[in-house]
């Protein structure tokens, strides 16, 4: 029994010292005074919020996306606000209810913000160009953009970048500010059909008429090729050696691959043109010699 009590009386000191140890101040923040509670205590909660936030902005984009009909680039633009709100929001909740004094956290955010006006330019101007982004959406998710040398569908829009598939499969991470200040173009902002032109030419001596009727066959016979709005041949130019066409049609499928449409497009009239024995020229050149050849003297 004495060995029992004596455990327990081991077992109490111990936690009671372990308790201690808790509540040890390692330093202070204006009035408050930092343990390692306190510390464990905003980990924790950190954690908890992040979580939360995330479970949360993904439901209020989808009853928002399912409520009012909106699309998916939408909603995840709305749930991406959503849930820097809530950090914004339950972070200083979290600072307030550890006990820290925001007061003193106030003065402490104005000199890192100048440390960050003067250090952190980049990331501060591609952070806010994120939130006009996802404010004004200029551009979404699913949408197929150009900017630079870049072509591709928008996967992501994050705080700092925003990521781009490309055609070959390749993840680009562009900075968000290069999407205001430089000049993208936008290829489905209002629609996701888009038009392609793809020039043919022809010899001289083919009829325009039946081509044209030629590569609206063509266009008619691939799936990919819209219905509404037509298809269109224009005659482009008289051409050194050739009549030069434009074929302009319209896609949803191939909005993004319209390597693979043109690809389609040009076997079918490649094939089209042997059928019916239509010429396709190749540039040619007749060289003039001078007859007699000059004495040298």
């Amino acid at each position: 029994m004495e060995k029992f009590k004596l455990f327990v009386q081991n077992t109490v000191d111990f936690f009671e010292k372990v308790g201690h140890l808790f509540t040890i101040k390692l330093f202070s923040i204006g009035k408050s005074d930092i343990t390692i509670s306190t510390i464990l205590f905003l980990i924790v909660s950190v954690f908890i919020l992040i979580y939360l936030a995330r479970k949360l902005s993904e439901f209020l984009g989808r009853y928002i996306s399912n409520r009012y009909g909106t699309t998916e680039a939408t909603s995840h633009s709305i749930a991406t606000i959503i849930r820097y709100s809530i950090l914004v929001i339950g972070l200083m909740v979290v600072v307030q209810t550890a006990g820290i004094d925001l007061s003193t956290l106030s003065i402490m955010a104005g000199a890192l913000g100048v440390g960050i006006g003067f250090g952190l330019q980049n990331i501060t101007n591609n952070f806010i160009s994120g939130l006009i982004i996802l404010f004004e959406q200029p551009i979404k998710v699913g949408d197929r953009i150009e900017v630079g040398n870049i072509v591709g569908e928008v996967k992501k829009i994050s705080a700092r970048a925003t990521m781009i598939l490309t055609n070959d499969n390749i993840i680009v991470i562009v900075p968000n500010s290069e999407f205001i200040s430089s000049t993208v173009i936008n290829w489905s902002h209002n629609d996701r059909s888009v038009a392609f032109r793809f020039q043919v030419g022809v010899a001289y001596k083919e009829d325009p008429a039946f081509i044209k009727k030629l590569l609206l066959e063509v266009s008619s016979e691939n799936e990919g090729v819209l219905d509404n709005p037509a298809p269109e041949v224009l005659f482009d130019e008289f051409g050194e050696s050739s009549l030069n066409f434009n074929l302009r049609v319209w896609t949803y499928d191939y909005a993004n691959r319209p390597t693979n449409l043109k690809s389609q497009l040009y076997y079918s009239i490649f094939e089209k043109f042997k059928e019916h024995g239509v010429e396709i020229p190749f540039p040619q050149r007749d060289l003039h010699l001078k007859s007699g050849v000059e004495k040298i003297r």
